[in-house]
């Protein structure tokens, strides 16, 4: 039984999608419920463009008032309302369905008043790739480079508007050159984070007997450092600066297997030989996305400061008091080595999250009593608290 296509052409007898064998009850069953999912894509199709209009009104009103695309507070609260009515429904789909459709759906708007520049250490299907996709959609310019120092670079440059770099590994904890870069670049403001459960494969052309090497970075490398001793014993790990870089090594040499995402096994024709050998069946990977735009409020959100304290006993401790008689909790707190003179005795920057907006007046006073005690402080940015995304 044939059926109507899109353009109304019939569908010759090698194109019929009706399965065989069917009875004449469920031949009419299948038909009616065909042509009601028609109905339906039909008022989707139509929601879908009414939907872009309106978004390009808005962008018409936005451009004239010099406000940016991205609004990463306005998208929370699109996802969180259209998720709480998928729930209510009692949707028949998963929610990460329902978040793909919309984060497309958005990705698609901002296009429709303009194309952003999205930069992520690469190349194509790195973790921070799938992290930028994830945040942003397809509907952008990714702009991959060979480094995280180089995402930075590339918005400080005007090369793209928004970068996406890896702050943090519940494994591994903290990524030294992004923190590094956040010193460098004070003036890089963090306007959206995102937490990417991450899943690692060991891709290759041969059998696990043959392999050889092992190429990943060296955090995913870290990161199943257990699983790799005990099940590819003979094979010697090397480091390289992407997962994705990785497989293509795999692609191409003889006895070389990749630690990297599924994704890429896909786009570099390799074997998925082992599923998910990460040591922690919870491994997480946070990423900031980092622009030159502030972030508005959304009532659930993180701010990020960067502070140094004079290098006298208990000076970090009267700091984070400032924090606890405030009532306000942090949610994320690392040192790194500040840079001095030389000769000078070590001393160290601290980072640290915590709940709340910098805008709200809580936070707000408490900002300006840390920045009268520490003798350097900087705000990174406030931004909506993210979901994990697996």
């Amino acid at each position: 039984m044939a059926r109507k296509s899109e353009n109304s052409q019939a569908l010759t007898p090698s194109q019929d999608t009706t399965p065989a064998g069917l009875s004449t009850k469920s031949l009419s069953t299948l038909k009616s419920a065909r042509e009601k999912i028609d109905k339906l894509d039909q008022q989707i199709i139509k929601s879908i463009n009414e939907r872009a209009q309106l978004a390009a009104e808005i962008g018409r009103i936005k451009a004239e008032a010099g406000e940016e695309i991205f609004n990463p507070a306005r998208e929370e609260e699109v996802l969180t309302n259209v998720l709480q009515l998928h729930k209510n429904m009692g949707g028949a789909v998963g929610q990460a369905t329902i978040r793909a459709i919309f984060r497309e759906l958005m990705s698609g708007s901002r296009a429709l008043q303009k194309v952003l520049k999205v930069s992520y250490l690469g190349p194509e299907y790195s973790f921070s790739h799938l992290a930028a996709v994830e945040r942003f959609g397809t509907a952008v310019e990714f702009v991959p480079v060979g480094s995280i120092a180089a995402v930075f670079e590339a918005v400080n440059r005007g090369h793209a508007d928004f970068g996406v770099v890896p702050v943090e590994n519940s494994t591994d904890g903290r990524v030294t050159d992004t923190l590094d870069m956040f010193l460098r670049m004070t003036q890089m403001i963090i306007c959206a984070e995102i937490r990417l459960n991450v899943h690692h494969n060991l891709l290759a052309r041969c059998e696990p007997n043959e392999i050889r090497r092992v190429y990943s970075k060296p955090q995913a490398l870290s990161q199943c450092r257990n699983w790799l001793a005990k099940n590819v014993p003979q094979a010697v790990l090397k480091d390289v600066s992407s997962t994705a870089i990785a497989a293509e090594l795999a692609q191409k040499e003889p006895g070389a297997a990749a630690v990297a995402s599924r994704e890429a096994a896909v786009h570099y024709g390799l074997r998925t030989l082992f599923s998910d050998i990460e040591d922690q069946p919870d491994n997480e990977t946070r990423f900031a996305v980092i622009g030159n735009h502030k972030c508005a409020k959304t009532g659930n959100d993180k701010t990020c400061v960067i502070f140094r304290v004079p290098h006298n006993p208990g000076s970090l401790v009267e700091a984070l008091e400032i924090f606890r008689s405030a009532k306000i909790n942090l949610t994320w707190i690392e040192s790194f080595p500040a840079r001095t003179s030389k000769g000078d005795k070590q001393e160290y920057i601290f980072f640290v999250d915590f709940e709340g907006h910098q805008e709200d007046p809580k936070i707000a006073k408490t900002l300006k009593t840390l920045e009268a005690y520490c003798k350097e402080i900087h705000i990174l940015g406030s931004f909506p608290v993210a979901r994990i995304q697996a």
